[in-house]
Parts: structure tokens; sequence; C-alpha cells
């Protein structure tokens, strides 16, 4: 029966042969490359719980002296945004009161030139001079008469004490 296995006379039955962890010896021969597996699902779930472990860690390193002063600093960074607001909205309405009086400033200034055109237009100054001089008895003033004085402001000039007769 040998032989007729070395001749082929009969079919061979081959057995299964499993590749997954053979080794064969040789320079020649095919190396089989395991397939890498994957990593379970709870690998990947202990990655995120190092993580989050390690904020945990961290979180605890948070001391009660380290939480009043985030308290305090935000409550300043409020109170500032708070006052910068209000300075803001302040600002906001000084610009409009002064808008607002600027504009009645201006309508008062023209009602002021209209009062004194129509004042100076009202009187004829020939017919004074003429009711001054020949009704009332006044006079033009004489070069001695006539004093002058420089005015730093420039607008008008207060008397504080009488004249003095040269």
């Amino acid at each position: 029966m040998a032989a007729s296995r070395r001749y082929g006379t009969q079919p061979v039955r081959r057995a299964r042969v499993q590749y997954t962890n053979t080794y064969i010896d040789g320079n020649v021969v095919r190396h089989i490359q395991e397939v890498p597996q994957r990593r379970p699902r709870q690998e990947q779930r202990n990655r995120t719980s190092i993580k989050t472990r390690r904020n945990r860690e961290k979180a605890l390193h948070i001391t009660m002296p380290y939480v009043l002063f985030l308290t305090a600093a935000a409550i300043a960074t409020v109170f500032l945004c708070v006052n910068y607001l209000k300075l803001q909205a302040a600002g906001t309405t000084y610009r409009n009161e002064i808008a607002s009086l600027e504009s009645d400033l201006s309508t008062a200034r023209m009602a002021n030139d209209n009062a004194y055109e129509d004042a100076m237009s009202s009187v004829n100054m020939e017919e004074i001079k003429n009711i001054a001089v020949n009704e009332l008895g006044m006079e033009y003033a004489s070069e001695g008469q006539v004093v002058f004085y420089s005015s730093q402001d420039g607008d008008y000039i207060r008397q504080y004490a009488e004249i003095p007769e040269e």
C-alpha cells in the first residue's frame, strides 16, 4: 500500500493545516505575518478613564484658598465690567445732554440776534441824539473829560471807586 501511495494510484487524503502559529525553517520560505489583533473597547475606555483619572487628580489639587482667590477674581471682574458699562451709559447720557444744551443755546442765540436786529432797526440814532442834546441839555465831552482805561478782559470795565479828577 505504501507503494501505491507513492505512485499516486489512490487518492491522497490531506489533513487540514492551521497556519495561525506555524513556523517553517529556511531562508526562502515565506513567513506568515500575523494580523494585529484589535484592541478591545475596554482598553479604549481605560484610556479615557486614565485621562479622567488625571483630571480628577488635578481637580483634587485645587485648595480652598485657590477657590477663594478665583471667586474673588471673578467677583472683581464682574464688578469692574458692571462699572464700566455704567460709565459708558453715563457718558452717552452726558453726550446727549450736551447736544441738547448746544441746540438750546443755538436757538437762544438766534432769538437774541433777531431781537437785537429788531431793536436796532426800530431805533433812529439821529432822533435820539436830537432829543439828548436839545431837550435834555446834554453836551459832547471835551478833550480833558475823556479818560481811557485799558481792560485785560476786553469785555467791560467795573468801576469800584470814583474816577479821579485831574
